[in-house]
């Protein structure tokens, strides 16, 4: 053993900490707060809006419809009840006893029109079967419209509400069934 490790004397401080060594560790903690701030933030979240979680002062408690904005079905204050009809510029919730079931159709352009909120008639095209199309969901709730509007690629598709049954017969279509929607009023 050294002298050093034997000796049973207080380790003792240097010293307190200087300048440059505090406004050093001051820098790092603001900017891991800074980075964790942004790594919160969702990504469609424009600069200047609070994070999803959480609710400015005086707006609405978290679990109600902000201010300016209702559950369809429901009245607005103002004598105009919202429509559960009426395309929306956000995603939808899911419906009670629906099952959300992305769909890909055979002309993308069609996204373009459709709005979250939107009804449309599901419509299939089986492979090797029959070029008539048969009409798989009626007036099925268009949750989200997910990917870029206008791509090709296969890269975007329609989310839509469907019961269950309907939702199994549209997910056990063979491989290159294509599917079509009819927008509804």
């Amino acid at each position: 053993m050294t002298g050093r490790e034997a000796t049973l004397r207080p380790v003792r401080w240097r010293g307190l900490p200087r300048r440059r060594t505090l406004v050093r560790v001051t820098l790092v903690a603001v900017l891991l707060g800074l980075a964790a701030a942004v790594l919160r933030t969702p990504a469609g979240c424009p600069p200047g809006s609070p994070p999803s979680g959480s609710a400015p002062s005086g707006s609405a408690p978290s679990g109600s419809a902000p201010s300016g904005s209702a559950p369809p079905g429901s009245s607005t204050g103002t004598g105009v009840t919202a429509s559960a009809d009426a395309p929306s510029a956000g995603p939808q919730p899911l419906p009670d006893g629906s099952v959300g079931v992305p769909i890909r159709l055979a002309e993308p352009a069609a996204l373009a029109v459709l709005r979250p909120g939107a009804r449309v008639d599901l419509l299939v095209v089986p492979a090797g079967g029959s070029p008539d199309p048969t009409l798989l969901a009626p007036r099925a709730l268009v949750l989200d419209v997910v990917g870029a509007r206008g791509a090709v690629d296969g890269s975007s598709a329609l989310y839509l509400a469907l019961p269950p049954e309907q939702a199994r017969r549209a997910v056990g279509l063979p491989e290159g069934s294509r599917f079509a929607v009819v927008v509804r009023s």
